[in-house]
This record gives structure tokens, C-alpha cells and sequence, in this order.
């Protein structure tokens, strides 16, 4: 029998009981819808999280505060002021730019609407140094920022947030932060990168009227330090060791109250964390197509069982071994790429239903779903190879005498 008539009589096999067949093909199915979704998800985020950083700059350091350790003891978490961004900013030579910033959520009110919004007090060269684009408007000055002048540059999102529907609807209004008004100067472009890194709600106000007026502090939350160039990196890493140990006043040995981190090691780290998340993912969709398996297998010994006088009457007309073996082989894996076509579709209704209800960035590529489609078939071999070895090796004699 040729393989063209070998797959017609298995694809007659298994449509004779469709809902048994889909029964079988449900733990595959839900594997692989999985098994897309989670590589789906895992891409998605991984670019969301590249195109943040590409948008911030890859020769920005940022400096966060760090442990406290006093004889191995932690007292707690290490504090950056403005005095330690002042030192970098003075300092020159291999620090271009420095940009500090205080950071905390409040009620941003405008008119009758408000919406809880991140505040961010900064120098203006938080802008440059950040990659910050201009969408309308100005930024605050040098002068504004000295003066403590309430001005206030938002995201090409805070308008929205306030019930407007133009990005520069807001530009000359007044908007209220702790019971103070402050003027819009300008609105930032957006940059589109959704989830905890969204600069595009933020409000961006002087830093020392945020200190002086709003949050009543001088502890800085980051310190974005601007290196000449990706190849001076490690450079400026260093002089920024030196200047806030100096500043810090501490000993040779001691440990620092303060980390310095580059955008790769935060995209490593990020990475690390969604890679985890992946092969979480992933022992489920193992886990689901492994059950899917053996469910295809008992169903295909049940088959046999069911066929055992059409399996001796095939091989008294001259059918052999090899061809009864393709036959319940290609049953198996007519299954399992039948499952694997329809986890597939569900992926993608799943991928697509997530990134418009969820908002969240979802990346479904054809390398996931050849995959997705060989492992399934990879499947349908090996979990139907027994059954079909057992259909194969059948007397013909004590099949037709079957009962």
C-alpha cells in the first residue's frame, strides 16, 4: 500500500470518531498553545525591555543606593543626596552628564479629573542624558531649577491620564501636585515602553522644588550618570566609585553603601528573570504534552484492540508488518499534528487576546511555531510507535479468531 493511501485510510481513522480524536488531542493542544504563548510572551518582553534601554541611552550608568554594612552588619539602605550628584557633576573628564532624581507616586490633579502619577524630581539634564525627545513645549531651565520654580514637563501620557485627548492640551494649564500648582512647560514624545520602565506618565518637575516643596526630602532615588561612550564604560564606573567613596567618607575595604549599574547588566538581569519564567512556563507545556502523549498512546491501544480482526484480515490479503506499522504510526501522528495545528491557533488567539486586553507586548515568531509543530510530531512518533509496533506483530491467524 502506498503512503498516499496509508494516510487516506488514517485520516478515515480518525475522523470515523471525531469527538474521541479530539478528547486525545486536547493535552497536546493545550501544550503547545502554551508553548507559544510562553515563547510569545517571553520575546515580547525581552523587546519591550531591549527598545527601553536602546531609548534610555547605552552609556548611561545608573547609581542606586546600596546596603549599609558596618562589620558585616547591614543598618540599613545607603542614602544618595544632591551633594553626591553635585561631586559627580564637578568632576568632569569622563562624566558627561549627571541627572538625579527623587522620585515618589501622588494625586496629579487637573481641573475636576486626577489620576495617581510618578512624580519625578530632576535636573533639566535628565533630558539629555535620558534620550528624552520633545513633543511640544520647552523643558525647564537651569534657572527654574534654582529658582524652585513650579513648572512641570510630562509624558506624552499624563494628558490622557487627566481625562484630555490631545498630548498638548496641557501645555500652559495648571495641574496640582500637594495642594501647589504648577504650569505645564512642556510634553515629552512618547516612548512606548509600557509596564514599570513607563516614563510616559511621569511628571518631571525641578528638583529642588521637589525637595524644598513637595517631598520634603534629599534622598535621591537614582543618579543617571552619562559615560562618553559604550567603550568608556567601565571607565566612569570607576571615577564614579572613587568620587561617592570620597563623598561617603569610605575606608579602602569597605564596602560600598551604593551600586553602580550599566544598562547591559540590567538587561542580563532582566533577561535571567524572563528566562526563568520561560522554563517555568515551559515544564508546564512539557508537563500538558506528556499527558497529551500518553492519552494518544492509550487511545491508539484501544484502536488496535478495537481493529484487531480488520489488522488479520489486512494481512491474510498481503498487507505486511511495515505496512500496518506506518498505518496506526500515521494515525498518531495525523493526531498529534492535528492537535498541534489547532494549539497553535489558540496561541495565537491567546497571544493576541492578552496583548489587547493585558496591554502586554507579544511576540509570536515562525522559529516558535515550526517548533511547536515538530515537537507535537515528535510526539505522535514516539508515544504511537508501541501501539503500532503491537498492530504490526499480530498473528494473522489469532487475529481473525478474535473475539
Amino acid at each position: 500500500m502506498g503512503i498516499m493511501e496509508t494516510i487516506r485510510v488514517s485520516l478515515d481513522a480518525v475522523a470515523a470518531n471525531k469527538m474521541r480524536s479530539l478528547l486525545t488531542m486536547l493535552g497536546v493542544i493545550i501544550g503547545i498553545a502554551a508553548v507559544i504563548t510562553m515563547v510569545a510572551l517571553g520575546e515580547g518582553a525581552q523587546r519591550r525591555v531591549a527598545d527601553q534601554l536602546r531609548a534610555m541611552g547605552a552609556n548611561v550608568l545608573t547609581v542606586r543606593p546600596g546596603p549599609n554594612l558596618i562589620l558585616g552588619v547591614d543598618i540599613g539602605v545607603g542614602r544618595l543626596t544632591v551633594e553626591d550628584a553635585e561631586a559627580l557633576r564637578q568632576a568632569g573628564g569622563l562624566i558627561r552628564g549627571v541627572a538625579p532624581e527623587m522620585e515618589d507616586l501622588f494625586q496629579v490633579e487637573h481641573g475636576s479629573d486626577n489620576a495617581n502619577l510618578a512624580v519625578v524630581g530632576t535636573w533639566p539634564t535628565n533630558f539629555s542624558v535620558n534620550n528624552h525627545k520633545l513633543y511640544a513645549g520647552r523643558f525647564f531651565s537651569e534657572a527654574e531649577e534654582r529658582g524652585r520654580r513650579r513648572v512641570a514637563v510630562v509624558g506624552a501620557l499624563v494628558a490622557g491620564r487627566l481625562g484630555l485627548s490631545s498630548p498638548t492640551a496641557l501645555i500652559g494649564e495648571k495641574i496640582r501636585i500637594q495642594g501647589m500648582s504648577f504650569e505645564v512647560v512642556g510634553v515629552l514624545a512618547e516612548k512606548g515602553a509600557p509596564g514599570p520602565f513607563n516614563t510616559d506618565e511621569n511628571v518631571y518637575i525641578p528638583l529642588s522644588t521637589a525637595e524644598m516643596r513637595v517631598m520634603g526630602s534629599d534622598r535621591l532615588r537614582t543618579i543617571a550618570v552619562q559615560a562618553p561612550s559604550e567603550q568608556a564604560m567601565l571607565a566612569t564606573m570607576a571615577e564614579i566609585h572613587r568620587i561617592l567613596r570620597r563623598e561617603h567618607r569610605l575606608r579602602p575595604g569597605e564596602e560600598a553603601d551604593f551600586n553602580v549599574h550599566d544598562q547591559a547588566s540590567l538587561m542580563a538581569t532582566i533577561e535571567e528573570t524572563n528566562r526563568t519564567f520561560s522554563f517555568l512556563l515551559a515544564g508546564v507545556a512539557a508537563i500538558s504534552l506528556l499527558v497529551g502523549g500518553i492519552g494518544i498512546m492509550n487511545i491508539m491501544l484501544v484502536s488496535v484492540t478495537e481493529r484487531t480482526r480488520e489488522i488479520g484480515l489486512r494481512k491474510s490479503l498481503g498487507a505486511r508488518e511495515r505496512d500496518i506499522l506506518l498505518q496506526f504510526l500515521m494515525e498518531a501522528l495525523v493526531l498529534c499534528l492535528a492537535g498541534g495545528a489547532l494549539g497553535v491557533a489558540l496561541g495565537y488567539g491567546g497571544s493576541s487576546m492578552l496583548e489587547r486586553m493585558a496591554g502586554w507586548s507579544m511576540v509570536v515568531s515562525p522559529e516558535a511555531v515550526l517548533v511547536a509543530l515538530l515537537f507535537s510530531a515528535g510526539v505522535g512518533i514516539f508515544f504511537g510507535l508501541w501501539p503500532a509496533q503491537r498492530a504490526a506483530r499480530l498473528a494473522p491467524i489469532d487475529a481473525l479468531r478474535y473475539e
